[in-house]
């Protein structure tokens, strides 16, 4: 079975951090480039982050370019989002999903392969 699993989340006080790992199975990771997204209560999915199939480019968000970082180990098979100084605004569930090209395209909806997501909150 061909799947993404993220994991990683939690419930974090702002300024906190948190890193999301998203695991392939089934499939092998390096020849996708991956994207992460998030999707608040009420507001449309957001791309957040993305990292082409090396890893030698990555494309962020205005509002996480300089918080969020994304890497990847393809031998692990495992592309990773370290959050950190963590705001309110923040919270939602993230997803990681698998894009069929070189470089990636931050808002890419098109993807075949999507994780189940996992749950980010931070509050106080």
């Amino acid at each position: 079975q061909l799947q993404l699993v993220e994991s990683g989340g939690g419930l974090v006080q702002p300024g906190g951090s948190l890193r999301l790992s998203c695991a392939a199975s089934g499939f092998t990771l390096d020849y996708y480039a991956i994207g992460w997204f998030r999707q608040a209560p009420g507001k449309e999915r957001e791309g957040v982050a993305c990292i082409n199939r090396s890893g030698g480019s990555t494309k962020y968000a205005d509002s996480v370019k300089g918080r969020f970082t994304i890497s990847r180990d393809n031998a692990k098979n495992t592309v990773y989002l370290q959050m950190n100084s963590l705001k309110p605004e923040d919270t939602a569930i993230y997803y990681c999903a698998a894009q069929p090209f070189y470089f990636c395209v931050l808002n890419y909806a098109g993807s075949d392969y999507w994780g189940q997501g996992t749950q980010v909150t931070v509050s106080s």
